[in-house]
């Protein structure tokens, strides 16, 4: 009987200590090029991980909820997702709308996303902020012990999906920072998608 019970809690730690290492962890992403968000997030789509959202996740990094499955997705109530429309460099480097970029990310979001972001004027160069309430409403609240060990996920350059691949073969861990984005982004005073 002992011998069981051991055998079931050993089971159960390791259950346990899998789903926590099974999860991707995003705060404090400003965005980017909308197809490295889409290699990166198809990459953890593929895996099989969860993704705890325990901060900002604005511009390209919302694409994550059109591309990992909503019931692998938790928040947390820092969570905050920021939407806008896609925007290219014009010739003096000033933002010029990206309607390609712009349709794409559309079409990624689903169509619960698509809804809150009408009801709001669409997408345009203003960026509307998904969070508290609402967000919860369409996306369940990560358990803490699921929050607290999520391995960091932040995604800039075209290694990221190779490097998200990497961790889940249990060869390494992605661990990039955004914070240098998220100050560039501060300064300038606003948040962008690049077109792929």
């Amino acid at each position: 009987m002992r011998y069981r019970a051991a055998l079931v809690g050993v089971a159960m730690v390791m259950a346990a200590a899998t789903e926590a290492s099974a999860s991707m962890r995003i705060s404090g992403d400003a965005g980017g090029r909308i197809g490295t968000y889409v290699q990166t997030y198809s990459a953890i789509r593929d895996s099989g991980e969860r993704v705890v959202i325990d901060g900002a996740c604005l511009s390209a990094c919302t694409l994550v909820l059109g591309i990992v499955p909503r019931s692998r997705i938790c928040v947390t109530s820092r969570a905050a997702l920021g939407f806008h429309a896609a925007w290219v460099p014009g010739p003096h480097g000033q933002p010029v709308r990206s309607e390609a970029g712009t349709q794409a990310l559309w079409e990624l979001y689903p169509q619960h996303v698509r809804r809150w972001i009408t009801a709001r004027g669409g997408l345009t160069s203003k960026m509307m902020i998904l969070r508290g309430r609402e967000l919860t409403a369409m996306y369940p609240t990560c358990r803490a012990t699921e929050s607290a060990s999520a391995a960091p996920l932040t995604i800039s350059g075209q290694g990221a999906a190779a490097q998200a691949r990497k961790r889940h073969s249990g060869h390494g861990e992605v661990r990039k920072t955004a914070r240098t984005r998220v100050e560039q982004a501060r300064e300038a005073g606003r948040h962008r998608h690049n077109n792929p």
